[in-house]
């Protein structure tokens, strides 16, 4: 899988390095038990501090997707996901503010809609 970070993005480098391992492991990119690049070396590869990719680590094991083990490093959590009511309540505030500035600069609810369903799909296996 290849991180691509936007040094340019409003978006804090964590973060888009979280996004992008959450979206190579529901593409299929990432597998359960596969290692990741230990935090030094991901911070090499893609040239940034250390301590960024530490936090998106350990935002991502906090959230369930990776285990951290001091010999083994960062693996990909085997175990399933659970779809608990405060990820829901999070998912809904993220989708209200995201739906409001949609419909704030024009885009109909078909359009939008479509777009939901063409990128959901690329998920489903």
């Amino acid at each position: 899988m290849l991180i691509q970070i936007d040094f340019e993005s409003d978006t804090p480098i964590y973060i888009q390095l979280k996004r992008q391992i959450i979206q190579g492991i529901a593409l299929g990119e990432l597998q359960p038990e596969e290692s990741l690049p230990s935090v030094r070396q991901m911070a090499e590869d893609i040239g940034i501090n250390l301590h960024t990719v530490n936090k998106a680590y350990n935002l991502l094991k906090a959230d369930g997707f990776l285990t951290i083990d001091r010999r083994k490093g960062a693996i990909i959590n085997s175990s399933a996901l659970s779809l608990s009511e405060n990820y829901k309540a999070e998912l809904e505030e993220d989708l209200n503010y995201i739906i409001a500035e949609a419909y704030c600069r024009g885009l109909g609810k078909e359009e939008f809609l479509n777009l939901c369903s063409e990128l959901y799909s690329k998920y489903i296996k």
